[in-house]
């Protein structure tokens, strides 16, 4: 699943007049509920899922018509932003993962606290999808489904190497190290990471009890500076420099991971489950995919989720747009998700494949107002390059960037 980046500016001002000239309840006519779902939802084997959510809906809501409306990921950010400004929102809308804090931070979805307890498997949400959908200790979210981040890798040099699937941490960087023996080609990484992938890095962080940011007394605190934040992230230095031969200073889109890989020159690669469509045909019979492990054995590396959510939009009908999110998210479609290739929404359900036990463990970013400012002003990419270079030792790097973060998640606030 590809990481949906925040586009569109969010029509702040319009939101926030929606939200003082609306009543919670919505002014949509009782007799049908609009949905807005992506066109993921379309295809032959999903949108059966749909109609039998729907059918159970208007079950318990006898005469209440469901439109179901496909929208795109390209202009579907754009087209909401209008109809927040009109009015005449959606009564439930599935967003990306990483577009909710700024529109919750706006005031354009509904507060769902007291509906929590009532949906299904509210108990047992993947937590880094889970925390995309809170904003400021209440829910605005409800987690629809995942996509995972895992190893890609070469099975055929894995195999040369005498290689199995590693369990734990040290295991990989033994065998990365064993691919670079036989793999002395310029430039070639047993696994592929740019220096200043910070998805990578923060997993690391995260493995060692670190985090990025926290909330204290009502303010934001970054959190880079603490022992195990620090210890986390000299692991990802550690790792990087046994197994990668990236540029240490530039970001995982330049060049991309799954370009370097189909030209020959790494062995592996992290990042999303959906690498392995984009390998190249020399390498596609010999790719396979590992769960990427953490230092202690049998765990994953926790890892950033993609995926969706869903949210009822200021002057949608929450009551039944809620109705319409549980009998979604029931363990019925989260079952039926599941078998077409899906992760669902809890714990509860995973099963076995590469992609489900990647994502038991996993985070997600400061739900912030500011969030995006740290994004834009590249400050974990910039501590990321000053670690690597040697420029600043670790502590030096996370004291800075954790000050900044602490700066920048506060202004205006």
């Amino acid at each position: 699943m590809r990481a949906r980046i925040i586009g569109a500016a969010v029509l702040v001002g319009a939101a926030l007049a929606v939200v003082a000239s609306t009543a919670s309840g919505g002014t949509q006519a009782t007799n049908s509920i609009t949905v807005w779902l992506q066109t993921d939802a379309q295809a032959t084997n999903w949108e059966p899922i749909v109609k039998a959510a729907n059918a159970a809906f208007q079950k318990d809501h006898p005469g209440v018509a469901v439109n179901v409306q496909y929208q795109t990921w390209g202009n579907h950010l754009q087209k909401f932003d209008a109809t927040l400004a009109g009015g005449n929102a959606p009564d439930v809308i599935e967003m990306g993962n990483t577009e909710m804090t700024k529109y919750m931070a706006a005031g354009a979805f509904q507060d769902l606290s007291s509906e929590k307890a009532s949906i299904p498997n509210s108990s047992t949400w993947l937590e880094g999808l889970a925390a995309s959908g809170r904003f400021g200790g209440k829910l605005y979210g409800v987690p629809y489904y995942a996509g995972s981040r895992v190893v890609t890798y070469r099975t055929d040099l894995f195999k040369k190497a005498g290689i199995k699937a590693p369990a734990t941490l040290a295991q990989f960087t033994a065998a990365a190290k064993k691919l670079a023996a036989q793999n002395k080609q310029k430039g070639f990484s047993p696994v592929y990471i740019a220096g200043t992938d910070w998805y990578v890095a923060m997993s690391f962080v995260y493995d060692y009890g670190g985090s990025i940011a926290k909330q204290v007394s009502g303010k934001w605190k970054g959190t880079l500076a603490s022992p195990r934040s620090i210890a986390g992230l000299t692991a990802y230095k550690s790792f990087f420099g046994a197994v990668s031969k990236a540029s240490k200073t530039t970001d995982e889109a330049h060049p991309n991971p799954y370009d370097v890989y189909a030209q020959g020159q790494a062995g592996s690669m992290i990042g999303p489950a959906w690498f392995s469509c984009c390998v190249g045909d020399k390498y596609k019979a010999s790719t396979a995919q590992f769960v990427m492990p953490s230092r202690t054995v049998g765990q994953p590396l926790p890892g950033f989720l993609g995926g969706s959510d869903l949210a009822v939009p200021i002057g949608g009908n929450k009551a039944l747009a809620v109705d319409w999110i549980k009998a979604y998210t029931s363990n019925a479609s989260m079952t039926a998700l599941r078998a077409i290739g899906n992760i669902p929404n809890t714990t509860s359900l995973l099963g076995s494949s590469v992609n489900e036990r990647a994502a038991k463990r996993s985070w997600f970013v400061p739900t912030a107002k500011n969030w995006v400012s740290v994004e834009n002003g590249n400050i974990l990419r910039n501590m990321l390059a000053q670690i690597l270079t040697g420029r600043l030792t670790v502590k030096q790097a996370a004291q800075s960037a954790s000050d900044n973060i602490t700066s920048v998640l506060n202004a205006n606030v």
